[in-house]
């Protein structure tokens, strides 16, 4: 049980890091909104799963569904109020881009 709660802990850990990558990598608001929504509920969501795998008790569990269920429907809510408010302003170019990245300069 021990091995399978670090996999899901180690697994979740690279999901959560990989939505923080993907808020700074991408460069709209919507592009960066679906970065940070999914992966991060979904390593969330292992994370509380190898906790209980660590203690699995019924006393553990009830607070783990209830975190995980916050998660998943203040996520989706967040969203979906991002989605809207960027859908609202009707705006070809969205201003909250990122500037370009400058081009790399060789040394030679």
């Amino acid at each position: 049980m021990d091995v399978l709660a670090a996999v899901c802990l180690l697994t979740g850990a690279v999901l959560a890091l990989s939505a923080g990558a993907g808020l700074v990598r991408f460069r709209t608001t919507l592009d960066r909104m679906h970065a940070g929504t999914k992966p991060q509920v979904l390593g969330v969501l292992l994370v509380l799963l190898a906790m209980w795998l660590h203690r699995p008790t019924w006393a553990n569990a009830g607070p783990l569904v209830l975190v995980g269920i916050s998660q998943v429907i203040t996520v989706s809510v967040a969203a979906y109020m991002v989605a809207r408010a960027a859908y609202t302003r009707q705006s070809c170019d969205d201003d909250t881009e990122l500037p370009p990245e400058p081009p790399e300069r060789s040394e030679g």
